[in-house]
């Protein structure tokens, strides 16, 4: 009578790589572990979610001042503070090659610095 027996894994030491299978498995026990703590928190996702939504709010910060300067359209003292990440307190604001310009009362416009008025050269 043939007998059928399982093949157990070879485990020498030229292939140290796991199967598909273990490596599923180790992220199964992982995951199990993390959800059987008393406090089983979802603390170790939100760290890659704050750092997309911190790259998100940086991306469109840079979009909307990158047509803020296009357009030249006329921004309140709010949205300078929000763009440069300074509150204007005199008529100019120049700040990362960026300048603010007062307009009129709590009326901005933003154009790049030119490149002869910078301070900090390369």
């Amino acid at each position: 009578m043939g007998t059928s027996q399982k093949k157990e894994p070879n485990f020498s030491g030229a292939e140290k790589e796991l199967t598909p299978d273990q490596t599923l498995g180790l992220v199964s026990l992982r995951l199990m572990q993390r959800l059987s703590q008393k406090d089983p928190s979802f603390s170790w996702l939100e760290e890659e979610k704050i750092e997309k939504a911190n790259l998100k709010n940086l991306r469109d910060r840079l979009e909307l001042t990158q047509l803020a300067i296009n357009t030249g359209a006329p921004l309140t003292t709010s949205e300078v503070t929000a763009l440069i990440g300074a509150k204007p307190g005199k008529s100019k604001l120049e700040r990362a090659g960026l300048l603010a310009t007062k307009i009129a009362r709590n009326v901005w416009k933003i154009s790049k610095t030119s490149q002869g008025n910078s301070f900090y050269r390369n």
